[in-house]
């Protein structure tokens, strides 16, 4: 069987029997042609089947194409999903398509793949940075116009605008919360690597509650866990220590999951549990979920909106939004030590 193939221009034009030029004049509204002819032509377009490369259009005149390119560290990432809708319910009134990557945490994948939006003339570009990156690779394209806002964390090596959550003082409030309901040995349970822009602004945020109640930064009740499993482990872990923790903050919506799985395997429904970041089902969980919600939809509204203030002619100095947390108790952020 013979394969199909993409109607192209010079298809649409031998159908009507006119140049390429002409139909090219007919689609971009950009030359003299005769409304008969302009009728032929449409007619023809819809019979084929014929779409337009824009991309291409674009690359040609030198123009920025319809799409925004966004960088999320991990695709399955529900926190990432709703940053998505977010983006998309300020961008879709614009008819700007939203292309996503992920960079798996790898500099080198994060820079390949802003160099295919590049190549793609994205109008402007959203990531959630990798850690390890330096992103001056970005100053001639910041210089030339593009804008770029960093989502979650800030960028290194170039100045660019960035929305972030409150971080630390999320952190704070929910262990404030715990001291509030009695505990003085309260365990921290974060992402991995310790110099992420989050699991250190988070930490801080730990550490300011504790010294507010006057209470000793113990090095033996923090962990780290970059996924589920691992942070179960940890929590396993502290709960093993000669003293340990009666309350755990998981620093995020993994750790947070952990931690409800090392607690369970431990037997353990005597160790309150502050998760920085909302999950699915906290609310079913016996006890269910005390958590520090972030608001990752306004989060991706923000950079949008800033995103497009810049395409619309913003030229004013890189700014950082930072969009507030909220604790929300359910039952487990007020069990109190036995």
């Amino acid at each position: 069987m013979p394969v199909a193939r993409r109607p192209t221009l010079s298809d649409v034009a031998q159908e009507v029997g006119v140049s390429a030029k002409t139909v090219s004049r007919v689609l971009n509204d950009d030359g003299p042609v005769s409304t008969e002819t302009r009728e032929r032509v449409m007619e023809a377009v819809q019979r084929l089947g014929f779409r337009p490369n824009l991309m291409a259009r674009h690359m040609r005149l030198g123009k920025s194409d319809s799409a925004i390119g966004l960088v999320v560290p991990d695709m399955s990432n529900p926190f990432f999903a709703t940053v998505v809708s977010g983006i998309e319910s300020v961008t879709h009134g614009r008819g700007l398509t939203l292309l996503i990557g992920s960079s798996a945490q790898d500099a080198e994948r994060e820079r390949s793949l802003v160099g295919t939006f590049l190549a793609r003339r994205v109008g402007a570009l959203l990531m959630a940075p990798t850690p390890s990156a330096d992103h001056g690779y970005l100053k001639a394209e910041r210089s030339a116009g593009l804008p770029v806002v960093f989502l979650d964390r800030p960028g290194t090596g170039l100045t660019a605008d960035s929305v972030l959550s409150s971080n630390r003082g999320g952190a704070r409030e929910g262990v404030a919360h715990l001291i509030r309901h009695g505990h003085r040995r309260i365990g921290f349970i974060g992402d991995t690597p310790a110099a992420l822009y989050t699991r250190r602004m988070r930490l801080r945020g730990y550490r300011d509650a504790l010294a507010a109640a006057g209470l000793p930064y113990d090095k033996a009740l923090v962990a780290g866990g970059h996924d589920a499993q691992a942070a179960a482990e940890e929590t396993e872990r502290l709960l093993a220590l000669t003293d340990p923790p009666t309350a755990l903050l998981a620093a995020n919506n993994f750790a947070s999951m952990g931690a409800v799985v090392g607690l369970a395997r431990a037997g353990r429904k005597d160790v309150a549990l502050v998760g920085f970041d909302d999950i699915p089902l906290a609310g079913v969980l016996e006890p269910a979920l005390t958590v520090v919600a972030q608001d990752p939809a306004a989060m991706g509204a923000a950079a949008a909106t800033i995103a497009l203030s810049r395409l619309d002619g913003d030229r004013s100095r890189a700014r950082s939004a930072e969009i507030p947390t909220r604790l929300i108790p359910r039952g487990s952020g007020e069990l109190r030590p036995r």
